[in-house]
This record gives structure tokens, C-alpha cells and sequence, in this order.
């Protein structure tokens, strides 16, 4: 059984979160905490596998729990929710320790869908496995797995799939041009998909200056522990 720490300042959301955990098959939500304070109280007293973390907390930021509990030596896993697409605090997260994040506002399922990632994860793991960073984005989903609603209205999480795995798989960063002629997509639609993950913090943008004209915008996949 996984234990589950949820953390939120509202009480209401807290309890609201915790009866998804509880629905999931394997997860059981060991205790709730309300702020950093509590939050960090209960790792140190019980043994928690894994805190899903609200960012907005009143007395302190959730990435400032995750940078507590690992300088602590805690390896508790962690789920960030943020309730805006805050690239700097996801990224920064990520570089600390955490696994994924969620969107607020999430379904049920938004969250199933990342549980049963991570208790699959937990399985490769545990059972001697090694997991590399592109194995634990297989797992997770990234984004094809994020369910609908955290996806801007006519975008697609198949499409933004493809550019995932176009991106990842090549051996530096792309134009959208390059990357429209490795999926087949129209330069547009490419454009518009990177886009939207560069503002979600998993791609780079950088800029490539020639001898003469505007600089090229180029794109490259970023390892959720870069």
C-alpha cells in the first residue's frame, strides 16, 4: 500500500483531494496537512511514500517543502499542484525532486491517471528495474497523459505527444520547421504546440542568429531534472 500525504491550505480541497487518492486501487492516504509546517511535521513522524503538495501554502511555498525535505535526506516522492502553469516554480520543483505536477483544477481521473503512473513506476523500480529520465516521461505520459481539460480548447494530447517524442529524440534543438518536417505536421500547428509547452516548462526556447535577419527560434525537450 502506497501512503499518501495530501497537502492543502483549504480544508475543503484537502478532503476533496484525499477521497480521490482513497478511490485509487493501492493508495491510502495516510494524513492531511494545511501548511509547510505540518506538512514537514508528518514526513518526519510517519512513513510517507508520497506528498501531493499544493504550491500555495500560508506559511511557506511548496517548493520551499521540497527543498526542506531534501536537504532533510528525505527521498518522499512528490506531486506538485499548482493552480497556474507557474514555469519557474515546475521546473524548479523538478530540479529538487519532485516527480510531476497537476493543474488546478484537476478531475478524478486527471489525478488516477498520475497515481497509477507513479505505482507503476514504484513496480519498475522496486523490482530491480532501472528507470531513466525518458522512461519515467514514457511512464508519467508527460503531456499525452494529462487529461483534457489541462489542455488549452483545440489542442490535442496526441499531437502534443508527437512533438514530445520528436523532440526528445532528436539530438539538439529544432526549428519549427524542422520539427513540422519530422512529424508531418504543418509548420503552423508545430509552432503553435511548441508554444504551449514552452510556456508549460518542458520545452527551451533559444536563439540561433545568423549573418543577416531576425534569429531563428529553435526548441529543445527539457529533462524534468535538468
Amino acid at each position: 500500500m502506497i501512503e499518501v500525504l495530501v497537502v492543502d491550505d483549504d480544508v475543503r480541497v484537502a478532503d476533496v483531494n484525499a477521497a480521490y487518492v482513497a478511490k485509487v486501487p493501492g493508495f491510502r492516504v495516510a494524513a492531511k496537512a494545511h501548511s509547510a509546517a505540518e506538512a514537514l511535521r508528518i514526513v518526519e513522524e510517519l512513513p510517507i511514500d508520497l506528498v501531493l503538495l499544493d504550491h500555495y501554502l500560508p506559511d511557506e511555498t511548496g517548493l520551499s517543502v521540497v527543498r526542506t525535505l531534501r536537504e532533510r535526506g528525505h527521498q518522499t516522492d512528490v506531486i506538485m499542484v499548482t493552480a497556474a502553469r507557474d514555469v519557474a516554480t515546475v521546473q524548479a520543483a523538478m530540479r529538487h525532486g519532485a516527480l510531476q505536477y497537476l493543474v488546478k483544477p484537476f478531475s478524478y481521473a486527471g489525478l488516477r491517471a498520475k497515481l497509477e503512473a507513479y505505482a507503476t513506476l514504484r513496480r519498475t523500480l522496486d523490482g530491480g528495474g532501472e528507470a531513466e529520465q525518458a522512461e519515467v516521461d514514457r511512464i508519467f505520459g508527460a503531456l499525452s497523459a494529462t487529461p483534457a481539460p489541462e489542455l488549452p480548447k483545440g489542442h490535442s494530447p496526441t499531437t502534443a505527444e508527437l512533438v514530445r517524442r520528436a523532440l526528445m529524440g532528436a539530438e539538439g534543438p529544432l526549428s519549427a520547421q524542422e520539427l513540422a518536417d519530422r512529424t508531418r505536421l504543418s509548420r503552423q500547428t508545430a509552432q503553435r504546440y511548441l508554444k504551449l509547452l514552452e510556456r508549460s516548462g518542458r520545452v527551451r526556447l533559444s536563439l540561433k542568429y545568423g549573418d543577416t535577419g531576425r534569429p531563428e527560434h529553435r526548441y529543445e525537450w527539457v529533462s524534468s531534472h535538468s
